[in-house]
């Protein structure tokens, strides 16, 4: 089987990327594993749809920096396959990352892969639900029971008026936007930055505000969910606590929050039985949830991280577990009499 793994940059990749660990586990599993980036697609004359990858030398991997040096490697091989030619595509892009400085490469991802899909190669997640979730405004479609009070806007006055409803705080960032990067906590509408805040966000576009939680000083939990359902390996859950930094409102790992393991209760797995119809609608193959209390605060569609964290904690390698999920998605495919449908196929 061949794979193609999706990024903003090969350059821009980590050794412990969730992307990274799912391509080891493909090669060791092997399978071949080509990288795909932005730039890499082109329509053809004939309607054809060619991908120049960067082809990772077949290979097993014990370490994550072993298997980096040889993506990062200058003399990679690079190959063109018509798309027909890859199995599986796993669209793993970041769009905020290039919003401002390549905007161009923002929907690649996701109008390349519905013409992948179009041509019977698994797409995961689903680009027709991707193109659905390109900012944080698709979380507003989930139940309202699972979502903290929120208002979308770029107007100052509607901001301060939300903030005098809510005594406790309300937490502000782009509407667009990932890893914690200009997110705010106000406390009320008298504060004498609040303008500044407000400017500095809506550069971005719309800002997004949710009453403060106060259940975060305690961190948030990723969680990962897999055809709908909890991702769980024996008995094990795909899941950590994220512990914000002293003095920091943000919790993610690479803004110096902290990982710890984190037990999963029955009111964890009750939001995650919430949000299963709508990610199966979708054909979200592959999602984190970000869980605060009993309220989600995002649903991460596009590339969640944090497996490496959770394999360290648990001792579980989940890439092993999800590159077996596409696997079969793979040839369910090859079997069916005629193409199932990618949407449906992502999520069963």
């Amino acid at each position: 089987m061949r794979i193609a793994f999706f990024v903003n940059s090969i350059e821009s990749e980590g050794p412990q990327f969730a992307t990274a660990l799912m391509a080891m586990a493909a090669l060791n599993r092997g399978h071949e594993v080509v990288y795909l980036c932005p730039g890499d697609f082109s329509l053809r004359d004939d309607d054809s749809l060619a991908v120049h990858a960067a082809v990772l030398p077949h290979a097993k991997y014990k370490k994550p920096e072993t298997f980096h040096a040889a993506l990062q490697d200058k003399a990679l091989e690079r190959k063109t396959f018509d798309v027909s030619e890859i199995d599986a595509l796993m669209l793993r892009n970041d769009p905020s990352l290039d919003l401002t400085s390549r905007p161009w490469a923002v929907h690649a991802g996701v109008l390349f892969g519905r013409m992948a899909a179009e041509r019977g190669v698994v797409v995961l997640n689903d680009p027709e639900g991707l193109a659905k979730a390109q900012n944080k405004l698709y979380f507003q479609s989930f139940p309202e029971i699972v979502r903290p009070t929120t208002l979308i806007t770029r107007n100052p006055d509607e901001l301060r008026s939300f903030v005098e409803q809510h005594p406790k705080g309300v937490v502000v960032k782009p509407l667009q936007g990932s890893g914690g990067k200009n997110v705010f906590k106000i406390s009320s509408s008298k504060e004498t930055n609040l303008n500044q805040i407000f400017e500095a966000i809506s550069v971005e576009g719309y800002l997004i505000a949710q009453a403060y939680l106060p259940a975060a000083t305690e961190g948030d939990v990723r969680f990962f969910m897999m055809n709908g359902k909890p991702l769980v390996h024996n008995g094990v859950h795909a899941a950590l606590r994220r512990v914000p930094a002293k003095g920091d409102l943000r919790s993610n790992i690479h803004a110096k929050g902290t990982a710890e393991a984190v037990k999963i209760n029955d009111d964890i797995l009750a939001l995650a039985e919430v949000m299963r119809p709508k990610l199966i609608e979708d054909g979200m193959f592959l999602v984190g949830l970000d869980i605060v209390g009993d309220k989600i605060l995002e649903v991460n569609v596009f590339s969640p991280g944090g497996l490496w964290n959770i394999k360290e904690l648990s001792g579980v390698d989940f890439s092993d577990t999800i590159i077996q999920a596409v696997e079969q998605k793979v040839t369910m495919q090859k079997a069916a009499s005629k193409p199932i449908c990618n949407r449906i196929l992502a999520a069963i």
